[in-house]
């Protein structure tokens, strides 16, 4: 059995965060395909919100150390200000501290044959570089997400900090791992001068286990609202990235054309983080009686209420093109209709495309988004081709993602270390 040590912020009882479930699921699939994970990882007390739900899920055999840590900002600002070097690079850098200390401490104890971090925690890269430069152990550093970006961190100091961190890591990284292809391609041209195969793809995906056991509990063939076409977006509405604004004015358009209303239609938004931004659209468009805005759920409710709405709605905006939401990977396992407001020419749009799903429209559209809406309300005997084809569901389990990852690290860890 070869080991891994994996070094990652979110993991449970982290709640709130996608990224968890990729970590997680890695970790408990691993074993079976030879490899032994520990996990470095942050005190709870980082995280905004906790939840003791995935906790039983972390398989008995995988260590995991919880390193000091603490949100600099949460914890050190004055009246709600503080200065920006306290969110510089992430607001969690002490994390930094504690987790090279467990990280050494656990280097010398045990051998390791890789290094594994996972970003959108910059820190994460950081503690990986320092821990891979002092053993020589090799590392895989696991983008999922472009980093340094146009426009993206706004603050110029932390653009450059993220830059920095980026250079380092696909630098001195045996491999920069994405989630679409857009993103590994376009680190492959913004780092011409390394080899392109340092640069490879492994999507996130949904766990099957998990998805029994919402199906098992849940009372699935009922229904979000009887009678009433409800769809579903799951998880947070970036003002920017998940931009509702066409979408609401979409449904203004047919609230007055007489096409939906009230007691035929609902727009429910699960945990959206952005409950404020979702209701002054609505009310400035009048269609507050057409949209729900609720809570977090644990993680098995959230599965569950996916198999009962009538379909599932993915919003991406064209400036996240090389991106895809890991939602989207559980809404192909749930078998429901899936509408996706995206930019057709985007790798989110891909992988609802190659999914054998016709209903795409143009996020910045709200014509487009009102065609498609109106065709889902009008036509419910074709919604049946709006859900995703088997062969693309089994494709993108988290099972089938972790021998992607298993058979990375047997590759690296038989190399000889790059750097």
């Amino acid at each position: 059995m070869k080991r891994v040590l994996m070094i990652a912020f979110h993991f449970p009882p982290v709640s709130g965060s996608s990224g968890v479930q990729r970590t997680l699921r890695f970790a408990q699939s691993l074993p079976g395909l030879g490899w032994q994970p520990t996990v470095i990882s942050a005190h709870p007390r980082s995280y905004e919100r906790t939840s003791p739900d995935l906790l039983r899920e972390i398989p008995g055999t995988v260590n995991v150390v919880r390193a000091f840590s603490f949100d600099a900002v949460r914890t050190l600002s004055v009246g709600g200000r503080y200065p920006g070097f306290l969110a510089r690079p992430d607001r969690w850098w002490p994390w930094r501290i504690g987790a090279l200390v467990a990280g050494l401490k656990l280097l010398r104890e045990q051998r390791f044959d890789v290094i594994w971090s996972t970003y959108p925690i910059p820190t994460a890269h950081l503690v990986a570089a320092a821990l891979h430069e002092r053993s020589g152990v090799p590392w895989v550093a696991d983008f999922r997400d472009p980093m340094a970006q146009d426009g993206y961190p706004e603050d110029p100091k932390t653009w450059r900090a993220f830059k920095a961190i980026e250079e380092r890591t696909v630098a001195r990284a045996a491999r920069s791992v994405f989630t679409t292809s857009g993103a590994a391609q376009a680190y492959r041209e913004r780092y011409h001068d390394l080899p392109g195969d340092r640069f490879v793809v492994i999507e996130n995906g949904y766990d099957e286990q998990t998805f029994a056991s919402a199906r098992r509990q849940g009372t699935h063939d009922e229904a979000l609202h009887p009678g009433r076409v409800t769809l579903l977006h799951s998880g947070i509405v970036y003002p920017s990235e998940r931009d509702p604004t066409h979408l609401l004015e979409a449904l203004a358009k047919l609230k007055v054309d007489g096409t939906i209303d009230r007691h035929n239609f609902c727009v429910r938004f699960r945990a959206s983080e952005h409950d404020g931004l979702i209701q002054r659209l609505a009310e400035a468009s009048d269609v507050m009686d057409l949209v729900e805005l609720l809570s977090p759920v644990p993680y098995g409710e959230a599965l569950e209420e996916m198999l009962r709405a009538d379909a599932l709605l993915v919003l991406q905006a064209s400036n996240c093109n090389a991106q895809i939401p890991a939602k989207l990977y559980e809404y192909l396992r749930a078998e429901r209709p899936i509408l996706a407001l995206t930019d057709p020419t985007g790798d989110t749009a891909g992988v609802v495309l190659r999914a054998g799903i016709p209903a795409v429209a143009s996020l910045d559209s709200a014509a487009d988004i009102a065609a498609l809406l109106a065709r889902f309300v009008d036509q419910p005997e074709q919604r049946r081709d709006w859900i995703a084809r088997p062969e693309s569901v089994r494709r993108a389990s988290r099972q089938a993602r972790a021998v992607e990852l298993a058979r990375l690290l047997n590759e690296v860890s038989a190399r000889v270390d790059p750097s």
